[in-house]
């Protein structure tokens, strides 16, 4: 590996003293501008990289934020991650940003790689199988801040930014019963995930406020994504008695959901109404648009790091362990999927 040019191979070959190479990078106003340009052109002739993580380090900061995510090919976390690195990128962080792969041994790991990265504070949204947040101990002993969204621990003394899933849940599943549907399907992903049990909880209230029986066959766990719709479709036209709705905790796998229906002549929302989760970019590209949940991600994105910065910034270090869950609000989006009273 060649050598690491230094501030004295800068001073050296020009004939001022390292102090002066020092100051004139980090812009000192002691240092007349002529002799400034002259160090920048050597510093730049020599490739010398500044080591700003060493300087930060004695400043005690690393203006670096941790991010842990399930997955990041999911387009929930990406607009998530988008409305972080704005604010990140304003306030002068930088984002490091790692995926479990909604796997807890993984999310381990990387808790570990934030730590020894120094990291300032750590924004997480948790694993699937994540059952504890043990893992997250060491940050909490050096009170680095650590806030959750949208995948939250059960434990309500961390700091969270969600939405309220039961409420969204509930909602969707009354417009569908409004609009005539008596068998609605609920689609979702893993029970251990707190987004999923809460939307199961609101879908089943639904239900009983308008005297519906629950059925557990009604229910279908499987993996959320654009692959899963010929599989689920498969299951609601094999049952006894086929489903006239259709609720699903993702547009992606809900889009998959329309597709393999329309492929079968099933109508939609004629036969079969149907409701996603997100208000992503396919399900205003799929025919006939989807009606879904709209998850404000990129505002979530934009409050967890701006919660988390405020705390960086302000000199009680308690300000967290205070800070309540902070719950966004969300709203139903009725498209053509659902809307039987515009067929």
């Amino acid at each position: 590996m060649k050598k690491e040019i230094t501030i004295y191979d800068i001073a050296g070959q020009l004939g001022v003293s390292p102090t002066t190479v020092s100051r004139a990078l980090n812009n000192h106003p002691r240092v007349n501008e002529k002799t400034k340009k002259r160090i920048y052109k050597m510093a730049e002739d020599l490739g010398y990289q500044s080591n700003i993580f060493a300087s930060n380090l004695r400043r005690k900061k690393t203006f670096n934020l941790g991010v842990i995510v399930p997955r990041l090919d999911s387009p929930f976390q990406s607009s998530v991650l988008a409305g972080m690195e704005k604010v990140a990128s304003e306030a002068g962080y930088n984002l490091i940003i790692s995926q479990s792969l909604e796997s807890l041994k993984k999310e381990i790991a990387n808790a570990k790689t934030m730590f020894n990265s120094r990291v300032d504070g750590l924004l997480v949204s948790l694993a699937a199988d994540t059952g504890n947040i043990d893992h997250f101990q060491p940050f909490f002993q050096k009170e680095i801040p650590v806030i959750f969204y949208d995948r939250v621990p059960e434990q309500n003394q961390f700091t969270g930014v969600v939405i309220d899933n039961v409420q969204a849940g509930y909602e969707a599943t009354t417009h569908l019963i409004q609009q005539g549907c008596t068998h609605i399907v609920h689609v979702l992903g893993n029970p251990k995930v707190n987004v999923y049990t809460d939307r199961l909880k609101g879908y089943k209230y639904a239900l009983m406020d308008h005297d519906m029986p629950f059925q557990s066959s009604s229910v279908i766990h499987t993996a959320l994504n654009e692959h899963a719709g010929e599989g689920i479709v498969g299951q609601l036209l094999s049952m006894s008695s086929v489903p006239d709705g259709l609720l699903v905790s993702n547009d992606t796998c809900a889009a998959s959901c329309l597709i393999a229906l329309k492929k079968r002549g099933t109508l939609i929302p004629e036969q079969l109404a149907v409701v996603g989760f997100n208000n992503d970019l396919i399900s205003r590209m799929v025919e006939p648009n989807l009606s879904t949940i709209n998850y404000p991600s990129f505002h979530m994105g934009e409050v967890a790091v701006k919660n988390l910065i405020n705390h960086l910034s302000d000199e009680d270090q308690q300000l967290l362990q205070k800070t309540e869950t902070i719950t966004l609000r969300s709203s139903l989006i009725v498209r053509a999927s659902s809307n039987r009273n515009n067929t």
